[in-house]
């Protein structure tokens, strides 16, 4: 327990009705709060995409929603909606749940258009049904964000 001595204005401030320990004659309140806990949650957790990144030291944090393509590669086209978590300026890093393979070409698009490139799968982490994944632009994207 983390003892924490205030006085009575202060004590009402903080809005900690029940935990009043005790009152000294100079009007100091103890209040007893209990020791910080950490909980396992989404954020503590890195993600197999974010540990991927640490092989690329030139990698940004992104947030940016795409429809991802397999437009080449065993298996034949397939597609779904995910999100750049990282990117450099030269690859992408997101998770995947498509069966994708070392070298297969990619379409990534955004929303709006604006982001309309094909990217070359140049590394994969699998981590259960997920599958965090860098692919390498095969061409130079003038408008991308990350720039050198």
């Amino acid at each position: 327990m983390h003892s924490l001595c205030c006085t009575w204005s202060e004590l009402q401030a903080l809005n900690l009705p029940g935990l009043i320990q005790s009152a000294c004659i100079t009007r100091q309140i103890e209040v007893l709060l209990p020791r910080e806990a950490t909980a396992p949650g989404r954020s503590s957790r890195e993600s197999s995409t974010a540990k991927l990144a640490k092989f690329f030291p030139d990698s940004t944090p992104l947030r940016i929603a795409v429809s991802l393509t397999r437009v080449e590669g065993k298996g034949g086209l397939l597609s779904e909606s995910t999100v750049i978590e990282f990117g450099t300026p030269h690859e992408v890093l997101f998770a995947s749940t498509l069966p994708l393979e070392f070298a297969d070409k990619l379409r990534l698009r955004n929303s709006d258009g604006t982001l309309d490139v094909e990217a070359c799968v140049v590394a994969l982490q699998y981590s259960g049904s997920r599958t965090a994944v860098a692919a390498r632009f095969t061409q130079e994207v003038a408008n991308w964000i990350v720039k050198p």
